[in-house]
């Protein structure tokens, strides 16, 4: 039930509520409707009564087909009823009560599912059957399954399903085709290991996403690698399963259609009309019929493409081959001899036709083309489609790296890179290629290839006259000392690559050193402001330049360091950002970091369930959180310390595990989610087993984070480990280039532990306005100093903490919730989390309520987002409003709460 989860959650709460229900499932052929169904009734208590009865395509002819079908070979039917359900003296009327009647026996008063399947075939009787039911009583769920492009206004189903909708809550289950990631899902539960990402991604488009033609070719071709069966025939079967759509065409729109399967996935008009020869009348009156049939869909203004990639493909297959190839060099003829804009289907055709000139000389403009506009993985296909036929071309080269690099297969971007380098016959194409090789290595969690690497570089500058060469290289050697933390050696090499940007006028090198040098300037308290203002800049002059990497990868650093003092500047920095990354074909960064950009957006709004469903969200879209790299860790450990923040331990848990499954964490990581669980859960063993470890890890981490004290601080302090343990987190996480706020804070907890009350006070009311903490921390902050307070008996000092603490922290939930209510309680005061006065789904707006109900469904936020038309956004917001508002901590207990309702 790959993508299919909450769909089968959906129909299982139905059958699972003995009262009548009736659910209707669309979908197109293939898509799983069937498997559904299927999978639904092996979910059923024994006692559940189940019919299932299937229309046959021609069924209109034959009254009661389904009824009968679902029926056959069953003792218990009366064989009277049964002859008379079929006998045409029998008015309509009698025979629809007879109808009835059998089923009323064969369920009697028993919970019930009575399916019928393709409703888009089915004659007029069982449609008024299908309809008469659905207005029993009784325990039992009606389902009916069809096809929406298969429904005419003269078919039965089409008023029956109308009608179903004025009478009845009609529960609608749309099956949309497999995403790329949950095809990747399904080819790894078939296969029993993970599916390469560009395997995945080229099955993906060869079936359209299409489930049933997935694993038809799984099926049919046993024991060949993923990788193998993309390339692989189609089984005969299937072929002959698609083909039968356009078996019985004319002899002309049989040509026409042969010509578009070989013509490609988009096939204009205009080519199609030239390559074939046929006139614009005849050939809109072909086409028209095609897409009534289903067969092509208009795609675009004057644009067409096949439903079904396979189908194109099964039509090619059975060509000759002379046949194929005399139509790829008509079209070819066609595009060069219009000057054609559109390099890949040059190269599409080139390669058809043989002409392998014209294929590189077209791989090479597009892949220069493709890479300017954003769109990588289509410049890697077009340089790998020139590097089969010229392996050794360094431009091929270089242009797949880069590709490979912007999409996020760095494996192939490391290979294409590493022989790009050895290929270079100038010194300045050897540092671009070490340039991208430094990268390639860090998100590569690689730091000693990256050491390797940048003496590599630094080797190489004695070769370059002074100039652009030397420049690059420089960039190169600062981004290397950034990435491994060393900022001063990142300031001095930006400094001298600035000074030959501005010797020899080198506009883009003197961007790339400035970002560099904001970047480096950010990561130190005492000069992030000018950081900032540097990398403001580059976003302004790189953006009017149109280099969108560099303009994504500055505002990227914006929206991750000391946050701007108005929400609505990081809102639109962070859309910024993903505009400029969508630009460039940045997809670690248009989508990854945007959604971790999202859920800190989320915290410094103090909203911890937008937080925590901006990080799922991210999970669920990004591909590239399945491969190895920077950001893969970076996500899980976020999404990690929310739930910990949350009290969502066992996801937690769950995170660890998937970290513990990838190579080269970085060493603090594991340790340190490990101690803070540890902690949540009162496991004091385990704790201080785990602080051991993360202790000696952190030697190898050469920079501190504030956050990270505090964090782990507060988790201690939690569990209760004793003071020296305490003492020892404190050196060890701490340095100068901690921001001075986490500093302050982690030392008045410490402070405050051993009893010295007065001057944990003066450092919590030393940062109670502090911009650097996020909401939910500042009101940490606030009931701590409610609590020295307390000690000193100043409860109207400490009671005015407490509401303001209350207020930053209305849409948190988890630990600092809960030491803000044990203050309340000491003050007299009700919990914060209590409702004033409305409670539970009552204190839904209609709108919540709607979500609610959706949520109760098993929806994710993008699902909820399509479903009611606003954006993700919107619905996490709405999600986490309904989960303070019902006082739950996750999105399974809304149904819980909302169903008692």
């Amino acid at each position: 039930m790959i993508g299919r989860e909450s769909e089968l959650r959906r129909l299982a709460r139905l059958a699972s509520a003995r009262e009548p229900a009736v659910a209707v499932v669309a979908g197109e052929p293939g898509i799983g409707k069937t498997r559904l169904v299927s999978e639904l009734l092996a979910t059923l208590p024994a006692e559940t009564v189940v019919l299932v009865g299937q229309a046959e395509p021609g069924s209109l002819s034959r009254p009661y087909e389904v009824l009968l079908d679902a029926i056959d070979g069953r003792p218990e039917v009366d064989e009277e009823q049964l002859a008379a359900l079929t006998d045409a003296a029998h008015s309509p009327v009698e025979r629809l009560h007879i109808g009835l009647a059998i089923l009323a026996d064969l369920i009697g008063d028993s919970p019930a599912v009575v399916v019928f399947e393709d409703l888009h075939w089915a004659d007029s009787e069982s449609a008024a059957l299908f309809e008469r039911i659905a207005d029993q009583r009784g325990p039992r769920l009606l389902i009916g399954t069809y096809r929406p492009d298969e429904v005419t206004r003269r078919q039965p189903v089409a008023g029956l399903l109308a009608r179903l909708e004025r009478r009845h809550a009609v529960t609608h289950v749309r099956l949309d085709r497999l995403t790329p990631a949950q095809t990747a899902a399904l080819l790894a539960a078939a296969t029993g290991a993970p599916a390469p990402l560009r395997a995945a991604t080229a099955l993906h488009h060869r079936t359209g996403g299409n489930p049933f033609f997935l694993e038809e070719l799984l099926r049919a071709l046993p024991g060949y690698a993923v990788d193998d069966l993309v390339e692989q025939p189609l089984p005969w079967s299937l072929a002959d399963v698609l083909r039968r759509q356009v078996d019985d065409l004319d002899p002309v729109s049989h040509r026409i259609v042969e010509a578009a399967a070989v013509l490609g996935h988009r096939i204009p008009f205009d080519l199609l009309a030239d390559v074939t020869g046929t006139g614009e009348d005849e050939l809109i009156t072909v086409l028209r019929d095609l897409v009534t049939r289903g067969v092509l869909v208009e795609s675009g203004e004057d644009e067409f493409a096949f439903r079904h990639a396979l189908v194109r493909e099964a039509i090619a297959d059975q060509m000759l081959g002379r046949q194929r190839r005399r139509l790829h060099e008509a079209a070819l003829d066609v595009l060069l001899a219009g000057g054609a804009s559109d390099p890949a289907m040059v190269a599409h055709h080139a390669r058809g036709a043989g002409r392998y000139d014209d294929l590189i000389a077209a791989a090479r403009r597009g892949t220069a083309l493709y890479l300017s506009i954003g769109s990588a993985y289509q410049a890697l296909q077009l340089a790998e489609m020139g590097l089969d036929e010229l392996p050794d071309d360094p431009g091929l080269l270089a242009g797949a790296a880069r590709a490979a690099w912007l999409a996020g297969l760095l494996d192939d971007a490391l290979r294409y890179g590493r022989r790009w380098r050895d290929l270079a016959g100038a010194a300045i194409d050897r540092s671009e290629a070490l340039y991208l090789l430094v990268r390639i290595a860090w998100e590569s969690r690689e730091p000693a290839e990256m050491r390797t690497l940048t003496h590599e570089i630094e080797t190489l500058i004695a070769e370059l006259p002074p100039g652009e060469g030397q420049a690059r290289a420089m960039n190169a050697i600062a981004q290397s000392a950034y990435l491994r933390d060393e900022l001063d050696a990142a300031l001095l090499w930006c400094e001298r690559a600035l000074a030959l940007a501005e010797e020899f006028d080198l506009p883009t090198i003197r961007l790339t050193a400035l970002l560099e040098k904001g970047s480096a300037l950010t990561e130190r308290p005492h000069t992030a402001a000018d950081g900032r203002k540097i990398l403001a800049t580059v976003v302004d002059e790189a953006e009017k330049a149109e280099q969108w990497v560099l303009a994504a990868s500055a505002l990227n650093m914006l929206v991750q360091g000391e946050p701007p003092s108005s929400p609505i500047e990081h809102a639109e920095t962070l859309e910024r950002m993903r505009v400029d990354a969508e630009r460039a074909g940045f997809e670690s960064m248009a989508v990854a970091t945007y959604f971790q950009g999202r859920a800190r957006l989320a915290v410094r709004a103090g909203d911890l369930g937008a937080a925590i469903a901006a990080l799922e969200e991210g999970r669920e879209q990004d591909s590239g959180l399945r491969r190895r790299g920077r950001w893969a860790d970076y996500h899980g450990v976020f999404l990690a310390g929310l739930y910990l923040e949350a009290g969502e331990l066992d996801g937690v848990e769950r995170i660890i595990a998937d970290l513990a499954a990838v190579p080269n964490n970085p060493p603090t990581v594991i340790p340190g989610l490990a101690f803070n669980l540890a902690c949540r859960r009162g496991d004091l063993p385990r704790a201080e087993a785990a602080l051991d470890e993360f202790i000696a890890a952190l030697a190898g981490q050469s920079w501190r984070s504030g956050e990270q004290a505090q964090d782990l601080v507060a988790a201690a302090l939690d569990a209760g480990l004793p003071a020296h343990r305490l003492d020892q987190m404190g050196r060890e996480l701490l340095d100068a280039d901690v921001w001075d706020a986490y500093r302050t804070l982690v030392d008045a907890q410490l402070a405050e532990v051993r009893g010295q009350h007065a001057d944990a006070l003066a450092g919590y009311e030393s940062i109670i306005e502090a911009h650097i903490l996020a909401p939910a921390t500042r009101g940490t902050v606030r009931v701590g100093a409610a609590r020295c307070l307390l000690a000193a008996d100043r409860r109207a000092e400490a009671t005015a903490h407490v509401a303001a603490a209350t207020s930053l922290l209305g849409q948190w939930r988890g630990w600092r919730v809960a030491q803000l209510d044990r203050v309340r309680t000491q003050l007299g005061l009700a919990p914060a989390d209590a409702p004033a006065a409305v409670t539970g789904p009552a204190a839904l707006t209609p709108r919540e309520r709607e979500v609610a109900v959706l949520i109760s469904d098993g929806l994710t936020n993008t699902e909820l987002a399509r479903r009611l038309y606003i954006s993700p956004k919107t619905a996490a917001v709405h999600v986490s409003n309904i989960l303070r508002k019902l006082g739950v901590s996750s999105r399974t207990e809304v149904g819980d709460v909302v169903g008692r309702s």
